[in-house]
Protein backbone atom coordinates (compact mmCIF):
# COMPACT_ATOMS: atom_id res chain seq x y z
CA UNK A 1 0.00 0.00 0.00
CA UNK A 2 1.12 3.81 -0.92
CA UNK A 3 1.15 6.67 0.71
CA UNK A 4 -1.47 8.95 -0.58
CA UNK A 5 1.02 11.84 -1.02
CA UNK A 6 1.99 8.79 -3.84
CA UNK A 7 -0.29 9.99 -5.50
CA UNK A 8 0.25 13.51 -6.19
CA UNK A 9 4.24 13.07 -7.12
CA UNK A 10 2.54 10.86 -10.08
CA UNK A 11 -0.15 13.25 -10.99
CA UNK A 12 2.53 15.93 -10.99
CA UNK A 13 4.84 13.53 -13.41
CA UNK A 14 1.88 12.98 -16.05
CA UNK A 15 0.90 16.36 -16.40
CA UNK A 16 -0.06 17.14 -20.09
CA UNK A 17 0.74 13.44 -21.15
CA UNK A 18 -1.27 11.46 -23.62
CA UNK A 19 -4.73 10.34 -21.42
CA UNK A 20 -3.07 6.51 -21.31
CA UNK A 21 -0.30 7.44 -19.02
CA UNK A 22 -3.36 7.89 -15.95
CA UNK A 23 -2.56 3.40 -16.22
CA UNK A 24 0.17 4.76 -13.55
CA UNK A 25 -2.36 5.14 -11.15
CA UNK A 26 -3.16 1.62 -10.84
CA UNK A 27 -2.35 0.44 -6.90
CA UNK A 28 -4.19 1.00 -3.24
CA UNK A 29 -3.13 3.88 -1.15
CA UNK A 30 -3.23 5.21 2.20
CA UNK A 31 -4.90 8.33 3.63
CA UNK A 32 -5.35 8.77 7.41
CA UNK A 33 -9.39 8.87 6.72
CA UNK A 34 -9.59 6.03 4.13
CA UNK A 35 -8.40 3.43 1.97
CA UNK A 36 -8.37 3.98 -1.70
CA UNK A 37 -8.42 1.11 -4.49
CA UNK A 38 -7.91 2.04 -8.35
CA UNK A 39 -8.36 -1.04 -9.95
CA UNK A 40 -9.11 -0.09 -13.44
CA UNK A 41 -9.00 3.20 -14.99
CA UNK A 42 -10.42 3.84 -18.10
CA UNK A 43 -8.40 4.10 -21.32
CA UNK A 44 -10.37 7.29 -22.89
CA UNK A 45 -11.72 10.15 -21.64
CA UNK A 46 -14.83 9.34 -23.32
CA UNK A 47 -15.88 6.22 -21.61
CA UNK A 48 -18.87 5.46 -20.02
CA UNK A 49 -18.53 5.69 -15.78
CA UNK A 50 -18.71 2.15 -15.05
CA UNK A 51 -15.62 1.50 -16.90
CA UNK A 52 -12.96 2.90 -14.03
CA UNK A 53 -13.14 0.99 -10.87
CA UNK A 54 -12.58 2.95 -7.94
CA UNK A 55 -13.01 1.82 -4.45
CA UNK A 56 -12.42 2.95 -0.95
CA UNK A 57 -12.60 1.52 2.19
CA UNK A 58 -13.13 3.16 5.64
CA UNK A 59 -12.38 1.31 9.31
CA UNK A 60 -15.93 0.79 10.44
CA UNK A 61 -15.19 1.52 14.24
CA UNK A 62 -13.17 4.64 12.56
CA UNK A 63 -16.93 5.59 10.79
CA UNK A 64 -18.44 5.74 14.25
CA UNK A 65 -22.05 4.14 13.20
CA UNK A 66 -24.13 2.08 16.02
CA UNK A 67 -23.94 -1.63 15.60
CA UNK A 68 -27.74 -1.97 15.32
CA UNK A 69 -27.65 -0.41 11.84
CA UNK A 70 -26.76 -3.83 10.63
CA UNK A 71 -28.53 -6.58 13.17
CA UNK A 72 -30.44 -8.16 10.51
CA UNK A 73 -30.22 -8.14 6.66
CA UNK A 74 -33.50 -5.50 5.83
CA UNK A 75 -31.74 -3.03 8.02
CA UNK A 76 -28.09 -3.90 6.65
CA UNK A 77 -29.94 -3.15 3.13
CA UNK A 78 -31.24 -0.17 4.47
CA UNK A 79 -28.05 1.04 6.09
CA UNK A 80 -26.00 0.38 2.69
CA UNK A 81 -28.99 2.10 0.62
CA UNK A 82 -28.18 5.19 3.29
CA UNK A 83 -24.91 5.38 3.00
CA UNK A 84 -25.08 5.15 -1.23
CA UNK A 85 -27.60 8.07 -1.27
CA UNK A 86 -25.19 10.05 1.21
CA UNK A 87 -22.37 9.36 -1.40
CA UNK A 88 -24.28 10.17 -4.14
CA UNK A 89 -25.30 13.61 -2.58
CA UNK A 90 -22.31 15.31 -1.66
CA UNK A 91 -20.37 13.63 -4.79
CA UNK A 92 -23.03 16.32 -6.23
CA UNK A 93 -22.16 18.98 -3.56
CA UNK A 94 -18.32 18.79 -3.26
CA UNK A 95 -17.38 17.91 -6.83
CA UNK A 96 -16.85 20.94 -9.61
CA UNK A 97 -18.41 18.37 -12.28
CA UNK A 98 -17.33 18.00 -16.05
CA UNK A 99 -14.22 19.89 -16.44
CA UNK A 100 -12.52 18.82 -20.15
CA UNK A 101 -13.16 16.18 -22.22
CA UNK A 102 -16.01 13.22 -22.14
CA UNK A 103 -16.54 12.33 -18.28
CA UNK A 104 -13.57 14.78 -17.08
CA UNK A 105 -13.76 15.84 -13.45
CA UNK A 106 -16.73 14.04 -12.20
CA UNK A 107 -16.92 12.11 -9.51
CA UNK A 108 -20.23 10.12 -8.86
CA UNK A 109 -21.69 6.53 -7.78
CA UNK A 110 -24.48 4.14 -8.99
CA UNK A 111 -27.71 6.69 -8.67
CA UNK A 112 -29.97 5.50 -6.15
CA UNK A 113 -33.78 6.11 -6.71
CA UNK A 114 -37.38 5.29 -4.69
CA UNK A 115 -36.48 2.01 -4.11
CA UNK A 116 -34.15 0.74 -1.55
CA UNK A 117 -32.60 -2.06 -3.41
CA UNK A 118 -29.85 -4.65 -2.10
CA UNK A 119 -26.66 -2.67 -4.37
CA UNK A 120 -22.97 -3.72 -5.00
CA UNK A 121 -22.04 0.31 -4.49
CA UNK A 122 -21.92 -0.30 -0.97
CA UNK A 123 -20.39 -3.29 0.82
CA UNK A 124 -20.41 -3.38 4.95
CA UNK A 125 -18.99 -5.98 7.06
CA UNK A 126 -17.74 -6.22 10.81
CA UNK A 127 -14.58 -4.25 10.13
CA UNK A 128 -14.92 -2.51 7.05
CA UNK A 129 -17.30 0.44 4.91
CA UNK A 130 -16.73 0.16 1.40
CA UNK A 131 -17.88 2.07 -1.46
CA UNK A 132 -17.27 1.70 -5.24
CA UNK A 133 -17.35 4.47 -7.40
CA UNK A 134 -16.15 6.38 -10.33
CA UNK A 135 -14.03 9.49 -11.33
CA UNK A 136 -13.46 10.44 -14.56
CA UNK A 137 -9.90 11.71 -14.85
CA UNK A 138 -9.65 14.64 -16.20
CA UNK A 139 -8.50 15.69 -19.40
CA UNK A 140 -8.60 18.11 -22.44
CA UNK A 141 -8.94 16.24 -25.26
CA UNK A 142 -6.21 13.36 -24.65
CA UNK A 143 -3.94 15.62 -22.71
CA UNK A 144 -4.11 14.96 -18.58
CA UNK A 145 -4.79 17.61 -16.67
CA UNK A 146 -3.14 17.22 -13.69
CA UNK A 147 -4.10 20.10 -11.36
CA UNK A 148 -7.52 19.28 -11.36
CA UNK A 149 -6.87 15.58 -10.74
CA UNK A 150 -4.87 16.69 -7.99
CA UNK A 151 -8.18 18.83 -6.91
CA UNK A 152 -10.34 15.36 -7.26
CA UNK A 153 -7.87 13.25 -5.05
CA UNK A 154 -6.56 15.78 -2.51
CA UNK A 155 -10.04 18.25 -1.96
CA UNK A 156 -12.98 17.44 -3.14
CA UNK A 157 -12.99 12.92 -2.55
CA UNK A 158 -11.73 13.33 1.14
CA UNK A 159 -14.96 16.02 1.77
CA UNK A 160 -17.13 13.63 -0.14
CA UNK A 161 -15.90 10.75 2.12
CA UNK A 162 -15.77 12.36 5.53
CA UNK A 163 -19.38 13.62 4.79
CA UNK A 164 -20.91 10.42 3.76
CA UNK A 165 -18.77 7.52 5.54
CA UNK A 166 -18.62 9.05 9.12
CA UNK A 167 -21.25 8.97 11.47
CA UNK A 168 -20.15 12.32 12.92
CA UNK A 169 -21.07 14.36 9.89
CA UNK A 170 -24.58 13.14 9.37
CA UNK A 171 -27.88 13.29 10.98
CA UNK A 172 -27.88 9.98 12.71
CA UNK A 173 -31.77 10.63 13.79
CA UNK A 174 -32.45 10.55 9.35
CA UNK A 175 -30.52 7.05 9.30
CA UNK A 176 -32.49 5.72 11.96
CA UNK A 177 -35.74 6.54 10.10
CA UNK A 178 -34.41 5.25 7.33
CA UNK A 179 -33.49 1.93 8.35
CA UNK A 180 -36.56 1.54 10.52
CA UNK A 181 -38.91 2.64 7.58
CA UNK A 182 -37.73 0.10 5.48
CA UNK A 183 -37.68 -2.85 8.42
CA UNK A 184 -41.70 -2.07 8.77
CA UNK A 185 -42.53 -1.75 5.50
CA UNK A 186 -40.78 -5.85 5.11
CA UNK A 187 -42.91 -6.40 7.90
CA UNK A 188 -46.11 -5.31 6.71
CA UNK A 189 -45.60 -7.36 3.58
CA UNK A 190 -44.98 -10.38 5.71
CA UNK A 191 -48.20 -9.95 7.16
CA UNK A 192 -49.97 -9.97 3.87
CA UNK A 193 -50.54 -13.51 3.13
CA UNK A 194 -51.63 -14.03 6.87
CA UNK A 195 -54.57 -11.80 6.49
CA UNK A 196 -55.36 -13.22 3.31
CA UNK A 197 -54.34 -10.01 1.14
CA UNK A 198 -52.20 -9.36 -1.76
CA UNK A 199 -51.53 -5.77 -1.05
CA UNK A 200 -51.79 -2.72 1.75
CA UNK A 201 -51.86 0.63 1.00
CA UNK A 202 -51.96 3.61 3.89
CA UNK A 203 -53.63 6.27 4.54
CA UNK A 204 -52.36 9.48 4.10
CA UNK A 205 -49.92 7.64 1.39
CA UNK A 206 -49.10 9.92 -1.87
CA UNK A 207 -49.44 7.79 -4.53
CA UNK A 208 -48.93 10.12 -7.67
CA UNK A 209 -45.42 10.81 -9.12
CA UNK A 210 -44.31 14.09 -10.21
CA UNK A 211 -44.07 13.29 -13.78
CA UNK A 212 -44.14 10.21 -16.08
CA UNK A 213 -40.01 10.44 -15.86
CA UNK A 214 -39.38 11.99 -12.43
CA UNK A 215 -40.64 9.22 -9.44
CA UNK A 216 -40.27 11.25 -7.01
CA UNK A 217 -43.61 12.09 -5.10
CA UNK A 218 -46.16 14.97 -6.38
CA UNK A 219 -45.85 17.94 -4.11
CA UNK A 220 -48.17 17.08 -1.25
CA UNK A 221 -49.93 20.92 -1.91
CA UNK A 222 -51.10 19.06 -5.46
CA UNK A 223 -51.55 15.75 -3.98
CA UNK A 224 -54.88 14.16 -2.66
CA UNK A 225 -53.23 11.84 0.09
CA UNK A 226 -54.95 7.90 0.19
CA UNK A 227 -57.77 7.20 2.39
CA UNK A 228 -58.87 3.75 2.72
CA UNK A 229 -62.75 2.93 2.42
CA UNK A 230 -64.08 1.67 5.42
CA UNK A 231 -65.30 -1.54 4.49
CA UNK A 232 -61.56 -2.39 3.28
CA UNK A 233 -59.54 -1.14 6.50
CA UNK A 234 -57.08 -3.08 7.77
CA UNK A 235 -54.69 -2.39 11.15
CA UNK A 236 -51.40 -3.38 11.91
CA UNK A 237 -49.00 -2.66 14.45
CA UNK A 238 -45.37 -1.71 12.85
CA UNK A 239 -42.18 -2.92 15.17
CA UNK A 240 -40.88 0.58 14.66
CA UNK A 241 -43.68 3.09 13.43
CA UNK A 242 -46.27 1.08 15.88
CA UNK A 243 -50.21 1.10 14.73
CA UNK A 244 -51.50 2.00 11.22
CA UNK A 245 -54.49 2.02 8.83
CA UNK A 246 -55.18 1.74 5.37
CA UNK A 247 -56.69 -0.61 2.29
CA UNK A 248 -56.26 -3.95 2.07
CA UNK A 249 -56.55 -5.72 -1.20
CA UNK A 250 -57.57 -8.73 -0.25
CA UNK A 251 -57.13 -12.26 -2.48
CA UNK A 252 -59.09 -13.21 -5.46
CA UNK A 253 -59.67 -11.09 -8.17
CA UNK A 254 -60.15 -6.77 -8.01
CA UNK A 255 -61.15 -4.62 -10.23
CA UNK A 256 -60.11 -1.01 -9.61
CA UNK A 257 -62.80 0.72 -12.20
CA UNK A 258 -63.36 4.71 -12.67
CA UNK A 259 -63.49 7.15 -15.14
CA UNK A 260 -60.37 8.00 -16.53
CA UNK A 261 -57.55 10.57 -15.33
CA UNK A 262 -59.16 9.88 -11.63
CA UNK A 263 -56.41 7.91 -10.25
CA UNK A 264 -57.29 4.07 -10.95
CA UNK A 265 -53.69 3.30 -13.17
CA UNK A 266 -51.78 5.74 -10.08
CA UNK A 267 -53.42 2.99 -7.80
CA UNK A 268 -51.91 -0.13 -9.90
CA UNK A 269 -48.49 1.33 -10.32
CA UNK A 270 -48.64 2.24 -6.50
CA UNK A 271 -49.36 -2.05 -5.92
CA UNK A 272 -47.05 -2.62 -8.48
CA UNK A 273 -44.10 -1.07 -7.03
CA UNK A 274 -45.33 -2.18 -3.36
CA UNK A 275 -42.98 -5.00 -3.80
CA UNK A 276 -40.15 -2.82 -2.78
CA UNK A 277 -39.34 -1.07 -0.09
CA UNK A 278 -39.19 2.86 -0.49
CA UNK A 279 -37.36 5.30 1.07
CA UNK A 280 -38.79 8.31 3.67
CA UNK A 281 -41.17 11.18 2.02
CA UNK A 282 -41.49 9.05 -1.15
CA UNK A 283 -45.07 8.66 -0.27
CA UNK A 284 -45.28 4.95 -0.68
CA UNK A 285 -43.48 4.06 2.23
CA UNK A 286 -46.19 1.60 3.69
CA UNK A 287 -47.77 0.43 0.51
CA UNK A 288 -46.34 -3.18 0.19
CA UNK A 289 -47.28 -5.87 -1.95
CA UNK A 290 -47.27 -9.83 -2.13
CA UNK A 291 -43.64 -10.61 -3.36
CA UNK A 292 -45.22 -12.55 -5.57
CA UNK A 293 -46.98 -10.07 -8.11
CA UNK A 294 -46.05 -9.45 -11.28
CA UNK A 295 -47.61 -6.74 -13.59
CA UNK A 296 -47.99 -8.14 -17.15
CA UNK A 297 -48.98 -6.49 -20.24
CA UNK A 298 -49.15 -6.94 -23.92
CA UNK A 299 -45.68 -6.05 -26.47
CA UNK A 300 -46.57 -6.92 -29.65
CA UNK A 301 -42.87 -7.62 -31.28
CA UNK A 302 -41.40 -9.84 -28.62
CA UNK A 303 -40.31 -13.43 -29.76
CA UNK A 304 -41.98 -15.98 -27.63
CA UNK A 305 -40.03 -19.76 -26.85
CA UNK A 306 -41.91 -22.95 -26.50
CA UNK A 307 -44.17 -21.39 -24.52
CA UNK A 308 -47.27 -23.19 -23.35
CA UNK A 309 -49.55 -20.55 -23.70
CA UNK A 310 -52.61 -23.17 -24.87
CA UNK A 311 -54.34 -22.13 -21.46
CA UNK A 312 -55.49 -18.64 -23.19
CA UNK A 313 -55.37 -19.27 -27.44
CA UNK A 314 -55.76 -22.45 -29.04
CA UNK A 315 -56.06 -23.45 -33.11
CA UNK A 316 -54.02 -20.53 -34.18
CA UNK A 317 -54.47 -21.37 -38.25
CA UNK A 318 -51.30 -22.67 -39.25
CA UNK A 319 -49.60 -23.41 -36.02
CA UNK A 320 -49.26 -27.12 -34.95
CA UNK A 321 -49.88 -26.47 -31.10
CA UNK A 322 -49.99 -23.51 -29.11
CA UNK A 323 -48.66 -25.94 -26.31
CA UNK A 324 -45.25 -25.03 -27.43
CA UNK A 325 -45.48 -21.97 -29.21
CA UNK A 326 -42.67 -19.87 -30.51
CA UNK A 327 -42.36 -16.50 -32.72
CA UNK A 328 -40.12 -14.06 -33.60
CA UNK A 329 -43.15 -11.65 -33.83
CA UNK A 330 -45.93 -11.98 -31.19
CA UNK A 331 -49.07 -10.06 -31.76
CA UNK A 332 -50.90 -8.29 -28.80
CA UNK A 333 -52.91 -10.92 -27.93
CA UNK A 334 -50.11 -13.94 -28.19
CA UNK A 335 -47.35 -11.85 -26.29
CA UNK A 336 -49.79 -11.05 -23.60
CA UNK A 337 -50.89 -14.87 -22.86
CA UNK A 338 -46.96 -15.75 -23.21
CA UNK A 339 -45.95 -13.46 -20.30
CA UNK A 340 -48.76 -14.67 -18.09
CA UNK A 341 -47.37 -18.70 -18.93
CA UNK A 342 -43.62 -17.11 -18.31
CA UNK A 343 -44.56 -15.71 -14.98
CA UNK A 344 -46.81 -18.60 -13.51
CA UNK A 345 -44.07 -20.81 -14.68
CA UNK A 346 -41.40 -18.93 -12.09
CA UNK A 347 -43.80 -18.73 -9.50
CA UNK A 348 -46.54 -16.08 -9.93
CA UNK A 349 -49.15 -15.63 -7.14
CA UNK A 350 -50.90 -12.23 -8.61
CA UNK A 351 -51.22 -10.90 -11.89
CA UNK A 352 -51.66 -6.48 -12.11
CA UNK A 353 -53.25 -5.58 -15.56
CA UNK A 354 -54.29 -2.50 -16.89
CA UNK A 355 -56.40 -2.38 -19.34
CA UNK A 356 -54.68 0.70 -21.83
CA UNK A 357 -51.59 -2.11 -22.18
CA UNK A 358 -53.76 -4.84 -22.46
CA UNK A 359 -54.86 -6.45 -26.02
CA UNK A 360 -58.40 -5.64 -26.35
CA UNK A 361 -59.27 -9.14 -27.88
CA UNK A 362 -57.31 -10.83 -25.43
CA UNK A 363 -59.31 -9.15 -22.15
CA UNK A 364 -63.31 -9.37 -23.36
CA UNK A 365 -65.25 -10.80 -26.29
CA UNK A 366 -69.21 -9.83 -25.77
CA UNK A 367 -72.10 -11.56 -26.50
CA UNK A 368 -72.65 -9.62 -29.57
CA UNK A 369 -69.27 -10.93 -30.64
CA UNK A 370 -69.84 -13.97 -29.23
CA UNK A 371 -73.08 -14.16 -32.12
CA UNK A 372 -71.23 -13.08 -35.26
CA UNK A 373 -67.94 -14.95 -35.04
CA UNK A 374 -68.42 -18.38 -33.53
CA UNK A 375 -65.97 -19.32 -30.92
CA UNK A 376 -65.07 -22.33 -33.37
CA UNK A 377 -62.95 -19.51 -35.20
CA UNK A 378 -61.53 -17.82 -32.71
CA UNK A 379 -58.50 -18.55 -31.18
CA UNK A 380 -58.19 -16.58 -28.07
CA UNK A 381 -60.05 -17.62 -24.41
CA UNK A 382 -60.67 -14.22 -23.41
CA UNK A 383 -58.99 -13.54 -19.91
CA UNK A 384 -62.71 -12.95 -18.58
CA UNK A 385 -63.02 -16.98 -18.81
CA UNK A 386 -60.11 -17.61 -17.31
CA UNK A 387 -59.47 -14.90 -14.65
CA UNK A 388 -61.61 -17.00 -12.06
CA UNK A 389 -60.18 -20.25 -12.54
CA UNK A 390 -56.53 -19.06 -11.69
CA UNK A 391 -57.94 -18.34 -8.58
CA UNK A 392 -60.60 -21.00 -7.79
CA UNK A 393 -57.97 -23.97 -9.62
CA UNK A 394 -54.63 -22.12 -8.85
CA UNK A 395 -54.45 -19.84 -5.85
CA UNK A 396 -53.71 -16.76 -8.61
CA UNK A 397 -54.99 -13.60 -7.59
CA UNK A 398 -55.78 -10.60 -10.06
CA UNK A 399 -55.51 -6.41 -9.78
CA UNK A 400 -57.07 -5.26 -12.88
CA UNK A 401 -57.87 -2.15 -13.82
CA UNK A 402 -60.89 -2.01 -15.87
CA UNK A 403 -62.52 1.04 -17.35
CA UNK A 404 -64.07 -0.18 -20.36
CA UNK A 405 -66.07 -3.38 -19.55
CA UNK A 406 -69.04 -4.18 -17.17
CA UNK A 407 -68.61 -8.12 -18.13
CA UNK A 408 -65.56 -8.58 -15.59
CA UNK A 409 -68.51 -7.64 -12.58
CA UNK A 410 -69.94 -11.48 -13.43
CA UNK A 411 -66.18 -12.81 -12.14
CA UNK A 412 -64.71 -10.05 -9.43
CA UNK A 413 -64.60 -10.91 -5.49
CA UNK A 414 -63.74 -6.75 -4.79
CA UNK A 415 -64.38 -3.88 -6.96
CA UNK A 416 -62.83 -0.86 -5.93
CA UNK A 417 -63.71 2.72 -7.92
CA UNK A 418 -61.58 5.55 -7.94
CA UNK A 419 -63.21 9.14 -7.94
CA UNK A 420 -60.69 11.79 -8.20
CA UNK A 421 -57.90 9.62 -6.71
CA UNK A 422 -60.37 8.95 -3.56
CA UNK A 423 -61.01 4.77 -3.39
CA UNK A 424 -64.08 3.80 -2.89
CA UNK A 425 -65.30 -0.32 -2.25
CA UNK A 426 -68.58 -0.85 -4.74
CA UNK A 427 -68.03 -4.49 -4.81
CA UNK A 428 -72.13 -4.25 -3.86
CA UNK A 429 -72.99 -2.25 -6.34
CA UNK A 430 -71.46 -3.50 -9.09
CA UNK A 431 -72.73 -7.33 -8.49
CA UNK A 432 -76.27 -5.63 -8.25
CA UNK A 433 -75.77 -3.71 -11.61
CA UNK A 434 -74.62 -7.53 -13.08
CA UNK A 435 -77.47 -9.17 -11.87
CA UNK A 436 -79.70 -6.63 -12.96
CA UNK A 437 -77.96 -6.27 -16.18
CA UNK A 438 -77.41 -9.67 -17.48
CA UNK A 439 -74.92 -9.80 -20.66
CA UNK A 440 -76.07 -12.85 -21.81
CA UNK A 441 -72.67 -13.69 -23.05
CA UNK A 442 -71.60 -17.27 -23.14
CA UNK A 443 -68.90 -18.79 -20.79
CA UNK A 444 -66.14 -19.88 -23.28
CA UNK A 445 -63.17 -20.88 -21.02
CA UNK A 446 -63.77 -24.41 -19.21
CA UNK A 447 -64.15 -25.66 -16.22
CA UNK A 448 -60.74 -26.29 -15.27
CA UNK A 449 -57.57 -24.51 -15.96
CA UNK A 450 -54.36 -26.16 -16.85
CA UNK A 451 -51.02 -24.38 -16.13
CA UNK A 452 -48.57 -23.88 -18.49
CA UNK A 453 -46.18 -26.45 -19.18
CA UNK A 454 -42.13 -25.81 -17.86
CA UNK A 455 -39.52 -25.51 -19.98
CA UNK A 456 -35.74 -26.55 -20.34
CA UNK A 457 -34.01 -23.91 -21.91
CA UNK A 458 -30.62 -24.57 -23.99
CA UNK A 459 -27.08 -22.66 -23.85
CA UNK A 460 -26.74 -22.97 -27.52
CA UNK A 461 -27.05 -19.44 -28.67
CA UNK A 462 -26.65 -17.93 -25.66
CA UNK A 463 -23.32 -15.96 -26.21
CA UNK A 464 -21.92 -12.80 -23.83
CA UNK A 465 -19.55 -12.06 -26.73
CA UNK A 466 -20.02 -9.68 -29.57
CA UNK A 467 -19.28 -10.18 -33.47
CA UNK A 468 -15.68 -8.82 -32.38
CA UNK A 469 -15.00 -11.43 -29.57
CA UNK A 470 -14.85 -9.24 -27.07
CA UNK A 471 -17.22 -10.22 -23.49
CA UNK A 472 -20.21 -7.47 -23.38
CA UNK A 473 -23.02 -7.17 -20.69
CA UNK A 474 -24.02 -3.80 -20.22
CA UNK A 475 -27.03 -1.28 -20.20
CA UNK A 476 -27.33 1.94 -20.59
CA UNK A 477 -30.81 2.62 -18.86
CA UNK A 478 -33.35 0.28 -17.82
CA UNK A 479 -35.21 -0.78 -20.65
CA UNK A 480 -32.34 -2.21 -22.87
CA UNK A 481 -29.58 -5.18 -21.69
CA UNK A 482 -26.78 -5.16 -24.45
CA UNK A 483 -25.82 -9.40 -24.36
CA UNK A 484 -23.00 -10.16 -26.48
CA UNK A 485 -24.58 -9.24 -30.10
CA UNK A 486 -28.02 -9.04 -28.93
CA UNK A 487 -29.82 -5.99 -27.95
CA UNK A 488 -32.69 -7.34 -25.58
CA UNK A 489 -36.18 -4.83 -24.97
CA UNK A 490 -37.14 -5.21 -21.66
CA UNK A 491 -39.05 -2.18 -21.61
CA UNK A 492 -42.65 -3.59 -20.89
CA UNK A 493 -40.95 -5.22 -17.59
CA UNK A 494 -42.38 -2.06 -15.75
CA UNK A 495 -41.34 -3.68 -12.23
CA UNK A 496 -37.59 -2.52 -13.02
CA UNK A 497 -36.67 0.74 -11.43
CA UNK A 498 -32.79 0.65 -11.95
CA UNK A 499 -30.27 -0.07 -15.19
CA UNK A 500 -28.08 -1.68 -12.57
CA UNK A 501 -30.43 -4.52 -12.01
CA UNK A 502 -30.67 -4.91 -15.80
CA UNK A 503 -27.46 -5.11 -15.72
CA UNK A 504 -27.21 -7.89 -13.34
CA UNK A 505 -29.71 -9.54 -14.96
CA UNK A 506 -26.96 -10.03 -17.91
CA UNK A 507 -24.93 -11.09 -15.67
CA UNK A 508 -27.04 -13.80 -13.69
CA UNK A 509 -28.05 -14.91 -17.24
CA UNK A 510 -24.61 -15.45 -18.19
CA UNK A 511 -24.11 -17.58 -14.84
CA UNK A 512 -27.80 -19.66 -15.86
CA UNK A 513 -26.17 -20.37 -19.76
CA UNK A 514 -23.55 -22.14 -18.11
CA UNK A 515 -25.10 -24.24 -15.72
CA UNK A 516 -28.12 -25.50 -18.54
CA UNK A 517 -28.17 -28.96 -19.74
CA UNK A 518 -31.00 -30.91 -20.94
CA UNK A 519 -32.71 -31.97 -17.97
CA UNK A 520 -33.04 -28.42 -15.34
CA UNK A 521 -35.97 -26.17 -16.27
CA UNK A 522 -35.99 -22.48 -15.82
CA UNK A 523 -37.63 -22.56 -12.89
CA UNK A 524 -35.21 -24.81 -11.41
CA UNK A 525 -32.12 -22.32 -12.82
CA UNK A 526 -33.78 -18.94 -11.97
CA UNK A 527 -33.63 -20.36 -8.25
CA UNK A 528 -30.67 -22.33 -8.52
CA UNK A 529 -28.78 -18.32 -8.95
CA UNK A 530 -31.12 -16.50 -7.09
CA UNK A 531 -30.06 -18.87 -3.94
CA UNK A 532 -26.63 -18.36 -4.70
CA UNK A 533 -26.72 -14.76 -4.80
CA UNK A 534 -28.60 -14.50 -1.39
CA UNK A 535 -25.82 -16.53 0.21
CA UNK A 536 -23.19 -15.23 -1.41
CA UNK A 537 -24.42 -11.86 -2.15
CA UNK A 538 -24.41 -9.90 -5.79
CA UNK A 539 -20.60 -10.14 -6.19
CA UNK A 540 -21.39 -13.74 -7.54
CA UNK A 541 -22.23 -12.30 -10.28
CA UNK A 542 -18.55 -10.32 -11.60
CA UNK A 543 -15.87 -11.08 -9.57
CA UNK A 544 -14.52 -7.66 -10.92
CA UNK A 545 -16.58 -6.29 -8.11
CA UNK A 546 -18.16 -3.47 -9.78
CA UNK A 547 -20.66 -1.03 -8.04
CA UNK A 548 -23.18 -1.20 -10.51
CA UNK A 549 -25.01 -4.25 -9.91
CA UNK A 550 -28.84 -3.92 -7.98
CA UNK A 551 -30.83 -6.83 -6.65
CA UNK A 552 -33.69 -7.94 -8.81
CA UNK A 553 -36.78 -10.28 -8.79
CA UNK A 554 -37.19 -14.18 -10.06
CA UNK A 555 -39.94 -12.57 -12.56
CA UNK A 556 -37.60 -9.97 -14.45
CA UNK A 557 -34.77 -12.17 -14.52
CA UNK A 558 -37.36 -14.63 -16.26
CA UNK A 559 -38.94 -11.72 -18.08
CA UNK A 560 -35.55 -10.23 -19.68
CA UNK A 561 -34.38 -14.34 -20.13
CA UNK A 562 -37.61 -14.91 -22.30
CA UNK A 563 -37.06 -11.66 -24.47
CA UNK A 564 -33.58 -13.27 -26.06
CA UNK A 565 -34.16 -13.83 -29.21
CA UNK A 566 -31.64 -16.12 -28.98
CA UNK A 567 -32.96 -18.57 -26.39
CA UNK A 568 -34.16 -22.26 -27.23
CA UNK A 569 -36.01 -23.95 -25.21
CA UNK A 570 -37.78 -27.51 -25.32
CA UNK A 571 -41.61 -28.00 -23.35
CA UNK A 572 -41.27 -30.71 -20.53
CA UNK A 573 -45.80 -32.08 -20.97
Amino acid sequence: MKPFDTLRSVLQSIDGKDYGAYQSLLGTYRHPAFELRITQIPKDPYAPPHTGMYCVVVNRDQAGFPSDCTSNRIRSIAFRDYLARMFFENCHVHCKGRRGTGNSGVITIAEPLQEILDRTSVVVNDVTIEVRFFIGLPATKRSIRSDIAQTMFFEELPAIIQNSLYAANLDLADLQKHIETAEDAEFLRNQLAEHNLVSFLADGSILPRASGVDPSPLKRDNAICFTSPETMQVSFTLPNHGPITGMGIPTGVTLIVGGGYHGKSTLLDAVSLGVYNHIPGDGREFCVTSPGAVKVRAFSGRSVRSTDISAFINNIPGESSTESFTTENASGSTSQAASIAEMIEVGADVLLMDEDTCAANFMIRDRRMQQLVAKANEPITAFVDVIRLLYTDHNISTVLVMGGSGDYFDVCDTVIQMTNYVPSDVTTEAKEVAQNNPTGRLQEGGHTLKLPSLRIPSAENINPHNEYGGFRINTSDREHLIFGSEKINCSDLEQLVEPEQVKAIGRAIFHISEAMNSSTSIQELLNAILKDISESGLDLLDQRFTGDLSKFRIFELAGVLNRMRSLKCNTLF
